[in-house]
């Protein structure tokens, strides 16, 4: 089969005028042919899909695709579907996994431009970091008129870059350590996606944390008056961007947090225009359902009301063999408690996908059927990255069956729950864990927060995505296992306390032979090795 690039480069996209026409969107702004800026809507009327994942393999199981080809075998049957899809950023692309456009034939288009620079929200996002980060030693060089005692705030790019985790900044005189986010872990990118519109926005703008002072008490871009010149430099990113699928379908492509640190969703205001325009909207969240899934229903879901009609949960052969080590059936345990979380922690009605590969056997897709529907759930193969949206619609017309009633969220604890009651919960309910220990670093930064009222706020759990505990190396479904919670931070213009629970790298690492070294371009413009 051709690569994804090849595929994406043969295709012929409608002009972005005709994608919008589908959903009665007149007011668009163009970047080219393709691609377009929309004016922020808020009536949404659209049933929506979430797309999780069992934990994945460090290839991952093909959330985007399976999500690209729903919608697609969704629109095939009738109904009309729009996709709201995180942005990629450079580190993956340029790094190991890659871009987050879809594979196969189930790809969303103009994949090149959408893979590097898209629209430059991720750029703008970037200055609007890093003018913040110049506020604030600007203040200080200026006599530190705000008696900053410690910065608490990183300076981000959009590229893996393991040489500037940890740096210094004002050498040789004021020296102090400083160090790198990449941009999708930065606070200003949850931010932007956790904001209801652009005044919210500008407020949570302004509660970011960026140091304390000699008293203890948080500094923040408002008190720096940094705000509302970051929001100046996300006037444009602030609105969501618009491209097409393969076959057309409309694709609400904006915002892309990391799904360990932030919540890995794309943005509230992509999610909500989409569900003003289409009838239904599949969205996805990052890694395994135990954290991107976990953190859409506890964090997004709750603070923007949005209510999913029904939950795809994406499982693949390759992903349960290496959870059970080799062997399928041990393997499926991590598939089953999925499930059930989903179903009795959540309230959703669940469909799985399995995302079929080309060495799947039928006798093994056929194990995974019968322990779904033992398990109470339905099971339907999806060949989309093989054949598009035909491939998905059976798919589809399972979760049309499945989003047919009243949309129904449960969440797997309570707003007036404590910050520990709230770990305690997330870790026992969805992960199985028999217990949380707090380390003294982590209750002691805990209790330096409890005074800015912390513990009204949703947890977003910071652990590896590879297994269900805190620990990458058990697989399958772990139980009575014990997590360790290392430290606690306070995002507050994300408005949530992330739970360091596991080695959280802020700024990835190029492996030994990147993607990038197999990338060219000829004179026309057209690139080889992106995928």
């Amino acid at each position: 089969m051709k690569t994804d690039i090849e595929i994406a480069y043969e295709a012929q996209p409608q002009p972005i005028e005709a994608i919008a026409k589908k959903l009665n969107i007149d007011d668009i702004y163009r970047y080219g042919d393709y691609v377009a800026k929309v004016k922020p809507a808020n009536n949404p009327k659209a049933k929506i899909i979430l797309v999780t994942a069992i934990n994945p393999t460090p290839a991952g199981e093909g959330k985007s695709t399976v999500s690209i080809g729903l919608a697609d075998g969704m629109n095939k049957i009738g109904k009309l579907t729009a996709l709201a899809l995180r942005e990629p950023s450079l580190g993956p692309v340029f790094g190991m996994k890659g871009g987050a456009t879809g594979g196969g034939m189930a790809q969303i288009l103009p994949m090149d431009d959408i893979n590097l620079h898209f629209t430059g929200d991720l750029h703008a996002i970037t200055a609007a970091n890093n003018l913040l980060c110049a506020m604030i030693d600007n203040s200080i060089y200026f006599g530190n008129p705000l008696k900053i005692a410690k910065v608490t705030f990183n300076r981000c790019m959009d590229c893996n870059d393991r040489a500037l985790r940890s740096i210094v900044v004002n050498a040789g005189s004021g020296a102090r350590d400083d160090g790198f986010n990449i941009t999708a872990a930065s606070e200003v990118m949850a931010t932007l996606c956790l904001a209801s519109d652009f005044d919210d926005l500008k407020v949570r703008l302004g509660r970011i944390i960026v140091a304390y002072d000699y008293d203890g008490k948080p500094v923040t871009a408002g008190d720096l008056g940094a705000n509302n010149a970051m929001a100046v430099l996300l006037k444009d990113a602030a609105k969501p961007n618009l491209v097409q699928t393969l076959e057309g379908t409309p694709a609400f492509v904006h915002g892309g947090p990391f799904a360990n640190i932030a919540h890995g969703c794309n943005s509230v205001i992509a999610t909500k225009t989409a569900a003003s325009y289409a009838d239904y909207v599949v969205t996805e969240a990052g890694f395994g359902a135990d954290l991107g899934a976990e953190k859409f229903f506890d964090i997004k879901c709750r603070t923007s009301g949005i209510r999913p009609s029904a939950t795809v949960l994406v499982a693949t052969i390759r992903a349960l063999k290496y959870g059970g080590g080799g062997d399928l059936a041990l393997g499926m345990g991590n598939l089953i408690k999925h499930i059930e979380n989903l179903t009795k922690v959540f309230g959703q009605n669940v469909v799985v996908a399995i995302n079929r590969f080309t060495d799947d056997t039928e006798a093994d897709i056929a194990c995974v059927k019968s322990a779904v529907s033992a398990a109470g759930a339905t099971a339907v193969l999806c060949e989309c990255w093989a054949k598009g949206g035909e491939g998905a619609v059976e798919l589809a017309k399972a979760v049309v069956e499945a989003a047919s009633g009243k949309p129904k969220l449960t969440f797997s604890y309570d707003d007036a729950d404590t910050v520990t009651e709230k770990v305690q919960k997330v870790a026992t309910k969805v992960y199985g864990a028999g217990s949380v220990v707090w380390s003294a670093k982590a209750k002691k930064s805990l209790e330096k927060m409890l005074p800015l009222g912390v513990d009204k706020l949703p947890v977003c759990v910071a652990k590896t995505q590879y297994s269900l505990s805190d620990d990458a190396k058990k697989l399958g479904r772990p139980e009575g296992f014990t997590v360790t919670v290392r430290d606690v931070q306070y995002r507050a213009g994300a408005g949530f306390v992330v739970i360091i629970a596991g080695d959280i790298m802020l700024m990835p690492g190029l492996p030994k032979v990147p993607n990038a070294v197999g990338m060219t371009i000829n004179n026309e413009g057209k690139i080889s090795g992106l995928f």
